[in-house]
């Protein structure tokens, strides 16, 4: 394995954009597959910090630093994917629901997510289950993240499940509900598929989740 991966995996870890970005366009010169530089470099790296966050070593300062990093050296590697045909791990849309306008959690979870290899479309804060729906039917994606923060504003979450029911797309996605106010019991309750304490093991799950359903 091209020694150029662990540099970009380390530079990622310390979140030294410039020099990941650097990096990259090195293997890119010296022709090295992107899907690997991707995996074996970026991925990698964000994988160490996806770990280490779970572990409490570092928080979320850091993690938004060396997804920055990670982000940087993606947009090289995009139009030599494309080229080459390579796929995302699959496609998740995520977002805050309707009343509600936290994001970092939101925010934190679709860089996990990233960080996995997903295509995450973020469709912000408070949207409402109509703009869920809508937004499938453009995108067609295999998982739906729904975050609240509030306890005024989790059972908004019931009416999106509902309205993936009703339009007859439920069968179609993993739905992943989480926020400081969510629980097991309410996924249950409400009929959606994961929850997760935090955003590392959200984004490990719906991976997952994806993968299953190939």
């Amino acid at each position: 394995m091209s020694n150029l991966y662990s540099e970009i995996s380390a530079a990622l870890q310390d979140g030294k954009k410039n020099l990941v970005t650097e990096l990259v366009e090195k293997a890119i010169a010296e022709n090295l597959p992107a899907e690997e530089i991707l995996e074996k470099g970026l991925l990698a790296g964000m994988e160490v910090i996806s770990v280490q966050f779970q572990e409490g070593e570092v928080y979320v300062p850091e993690v938004l630093v060396a997804a920055r990093a990670m982000n940087a050296g993606a947009a090289l590697l995009k139009p030599l994917l494309a080229e080459a045909g390579v796929t995302s791990a699959g496609k998740v849309l995520i977002g805050t629901v309707k009343g509600d306008l936290h994001d970092i959690g939101k925010n934190l979870v679709k860089l996990m997510m990233e960080g996995k290899g997903l295509e995450v479309i973020d469709l912000g804060v408070d949207v409402s289950a109509e703009k869920f729906i809508e937004a499938q039917h453009e995108h067609n994606a295999s998982a739906v993240a729904l975050s609240a923060l509030l306890t005024t504003t989790m059972q908004e979450m019931k009416h999106i499940v509902n309205a993936f029911n009703e339009a007859g797309l439920r069968e179609d996605v993993t739905i992943l509900v989480g926020g400081a106010p969510i629980s097991e019991s309410f996924k249950d309750e409400i009929g959606a598929d994961i929850y997760t304490s935090d955003a590392a093991s959200a984004a490990a799950a719906c991976l997952a989740a994806i993968q299953a359903r190939k």
